[in-house]
Formats: structure tokens, C-alpha cells, sequence
């Protein structure tokens, strides 16, 4: 009897960009990838922050490069892809919040996460996968979601909204590229720690609200996420497409 043999979690040799990887959960998964040994192109706005980002990562003997992007320029997004690519990997981090309750939501508000979290996600996604169709290679590409992708949440009707329409644009592409190779899924977190939600944290009614959903009592960090970036970039979810990989605590059990 021959033992199987678990696919392998490495990335050596692969490509991977990640968008709005200056800070958060995009700055974990960058480093995740690059200690899998992927080639990291990380790609956000800030400028600074990415640069300083890269020489901690070489430092510590990854490979990775900045990109200058800005993700809701979609005609700057596919011309630097397209120059830059094929990356076997695609990570989109970048992404944005408008709270407030629905009968107050501003048309501008909803423009502006609209654009970033569905359109500026659509033809990223888009991009990386035409790289990859033209040079007639597999990929896997990981939107980051969020575990409101699922569920409701007060306040959060735009946001909700823009985060249930990458999970659709997810399916139809996995449909369409499937036979191609390529792979495209969803991580969809739950309230992570990080400089952008610290005021949330901060605020102990909040807080305690937050930590009574999530059924292991706690609030995610950026680790929480790196072990579901890698798997689904490796081949150790080879058979794994159109799905969300929910990271929410047990958020959206009930």
C-alpha cells in the first residue's frame, strides 16, 4: 500500500501580488506568502510605509518588491498588472468602511466603498487572471471579504452590500476560469485587530459586544489570517474554488 502524501503548503517559485499590503491584514499576508517562499510584489498608496515594509521582509530573508498602486484607478491597476505580471498569486486587501445607519447613508459614501470594494476588487481580479489566461498558466486568487459578506450587521448596510457582491463576482469567475486552472476564493474575517479597528477596540462596550459574537471569545488578529492566505494559495487546496474560507470565531454559527 502506497501512503498518500500531503500537498505541499510552499510557495517557492510562484509569484504573488498583494494589494494593500502596507498595513494590516495585507501586510500579514504578505509576509506570510514570503515565508512560504513566494515572491512578494507588494502593492498599495503608501508609498513610504511599503518601501519600509520590503526591507524588513528581505531582512528577514524574503523576497519581495513595492508597487506603487492605487486599486480604485482601474485603468492604472490593469496597466501596472499587466506590466508587472503574471502573478500565480493574487491577494486583494485593499479595501474600505463607510458606517453609519442605511437611512443616512450619503450617495458619496456609497460611491466611495463601491469603487474601492467591488469595482477596484472586480478588475484587479480581473486583471491578474487575464495575465494568467494569456500565458496560459493556473493562479489562485484570494479577494479578502469579511465575515459580513454573510450576514447583517448594524450600520454596516454599504459595507454589507459591497462585501455580498465580491462574494458574488467570486463564484462566476471560479465558474468561468475553473477549466483554466484558475482558482479564485474569499477570506472573510471577522472584527481583526489592527491600527484601523484599534478605535473600535478601544471603545469597552463595543468591545464586549464584539467578543460575546465571536463564540471563541476573542477578537482575530493578523495571524489569525496567515495560515488561510497559504493554504489557499498552495497546492493544498488544489480542489478548493467559488468558496469563502470564513475566519470569523463562530461568528456567523447562528
Amino acid at each position: 500500500m502506497t501512503l498518500p502524501k500531503t500537498p505541499s503548503f510552499r510557495l517557492d517559485g510562484k509569484r504573488a501580488l498583494v494589494a494593500g499590503a502596507s498595513s494590516g491584514i495585507g501586510l500579514a499576508c504578505a509576509v506570510a506568502l514570503g515565508e512560504a517562499g513566494a515572491e512578494v510584489t507588494l502593492a498599495a498608496r503608501r508609498v513610504d510605509s511599503l518601501n519600509a515594509l520590503v526591507d524588513k521582509m528581505k531582512a528577514a530573508g524574503m523576497s519581495a518588491s513595492a508597487l506603487p498602486l492605487d486599486v480604485s484607478n482601474v485603468a492604472a491597476t490593469q496597466a501596472a498588472v499587466a506590466s508587472n505580471g503574471p502573478f500565480d498569486i493574487l491577494v486583494n486587501s485593499a479595501g474600505l468602511a463607510r458606517h453609519s445607519p442605511a437611512a443616512d447613508t450619503t450617495e458619496a459614501d456609497f460611491d466611495v466603498a463601491a469603487d474601492l470594494n467591488v469595482k477596484g476588487a472586480y478588475f484587479l481580479t480581473q486583471a491578474v487572471a487575464k495575465g494568467l489566461l494569456a500565458a496560459g498558466k493556473p493562479g489562485s486568487l484570494i479577494n479578502i471579504s469579511s465575515q459580513m459578506a454573510h450576514v447583517g450587521g448594524i450600520d454596516r448596510a454599504v459595507y454589507c452590500a459591497t462585501k455580498h457582491a465580491v462574494e458574488g463576482f467570486t463564484k462566476s469567475m471560479a465558474i468561468e476560469w475553473g477549466k483554466a486552472g484558475i482558482r479564485i476564493n474569499t477570506i472573510c474575517p471577522t472584527f481583526i485587530l489592527t491600527d484601523l479597528t484599534r478605535p473600535t477596540f478601544e471603545d469597552p462596550e463595543k468591545r464586549a459586544w464584539i467578543e460575546d459574537k465571536i463564540k471563541l471569545g476573542r477578537a482575530g488578529e493578523v495571524e489569525d489570517i496567515m495560515g488561510a492566505v497559504v493554504f489557499l494559495a498552495s497546492q493544498a487546496s488544489a480542489m478548493v474554488t467559488g468558496t469563502s474560507l470564513l475566519v470569523d470565531g463562530g461568528w456567523t454559527a447562528e
